[in-house]
């Protein structure tokens, strides 16, 4: 069954770039845009992580959408090793490119630890942050609002003492300012289910995207479990393994993700993430095989 058979109002569509690694690898992210533009999109996030030289060509990637593609970008930022002044003239840097969606994060903790966490230690401060930033530009935003969202996490956080914990810091997120929450990956389409009906029991009202990513590769999957803390699912790391080649891998991803975002819309979700790893191909297929409305309208706003 199609998403169209099962409700009259169309779900959201997005998906996660990372800004090209090498300069080498900056026609290969130029053509994914290409790609998943045909397919209007609600918004395209655009990670913020890592080294200066990774965060300026974050901040180049939003310009290059801004300019020369239709493609709405929502912001990554994270406060972790930042000051108040220099989180304040970054969303300032964001609003004055345009960008009237922020995914706010705290961001991976450094190794050192005698390193500065910064000034914000918590997301939730970062999303009050925008908000007091967004009330001080109410002329640049032409009186509207900046459309905030925040991680959700369908499995434990690997450094939360509880699940029930990480639905308490969405309580909190959505306190602060939050529009919306995008989850991090998962394998079992019961831990979307579980996600939300605890968070509406919390009394969390956002909408929930489920996030989901067309694993097609061992070796990812795996640092992606070391990354999120997040354990792979067992038969399809086997399906993986025992593929006979990229393309069988592809379509056994391609598969797998098609099924959780199914599962997550016969649960109720509002949309669909996919983290793409810059590879359009897979997105593009999930999206054909759950039956996401192909003509979407260029209209539709990011979700707040």
């Amino acid at each position: 069954m199609t998403f169209s058979q099962r409700a009259a109002a169309p779900p959201s569509l997005s998906y996660e770039l990372y800004p090209p690694a090498r300069p080498e690898a900056e026609a290969s992210v130029l053509s994914a845009i290409e790609e998943l533009e045909a397919t209007n999109p609600d918004y395209v996030s655009v990670t913020y992580s890592g080294t200066p030289a990774r965060r300026r060509a974050s901040i180049q990637l939003i310009e290059h959408l801004m300019r020369n593609t239709r493609l709405r970008p929502l912001a990554h930022l994270t406060c972790v090793g930042e000051t108040r002044d220099s989180l304040d003239l970054l969303v300032r840097q964001i609003v004055g490119l345009g960008v009237r969606g922020v995914l706010a994060m705290r961001g991976d903790l450094p190794q050192d630890p005698e390193a500065s966490r910064g000034e914000l230690p918590f997301a939730r401060y970062l999303v009050e942050l925008i908000r007091e930033v967004e009330a001080r530009h109410g002329a640049t935003l032409a009186g509207g609002r900046l459309a905030v969202g925040v991680a959700a996490y369908p499995n434990r956080h690997p450094e939360s003492p509880s699940f029930q914990h990480d639905v308490e810091v969405l309580v909190s997120k959505e306190r602060s300012g939050a529009d919306f929450a995008i989850t991090q990956v998962y394998f079992d389409p019961a831990h979307y289910v579980r996600l939300v009906a605890a968070a509406r029991a919390a009394g969390v009202t956002i909408p929930i995207i489920p996030g989901v990513i067309p694993m097609s590769s061992v070796r990812r999957l795996e640092r992606l479990a070391v990354m999120t803390g997040v354990r792979p699912d067992a038969a399809l790391l086997h399906r993986l393994e025992t593929a006979s080649d990229d393309a069988e891998r592809q379509r056994i991803g391609v598969k797998a993700a098609a099924e959780l975002a199914r599962a997550a819309f016969d649960a109720g979700a509002p949309g669909l993430h996919l983290y793409t790893f810059n590879d359009p191909h897979a997105s593009i297929e999930v999206i054909e095989q759950v039956g996401l409305p192909a003509a979407r309208t260029l209209s539709t706003p990011v979700p707040a």
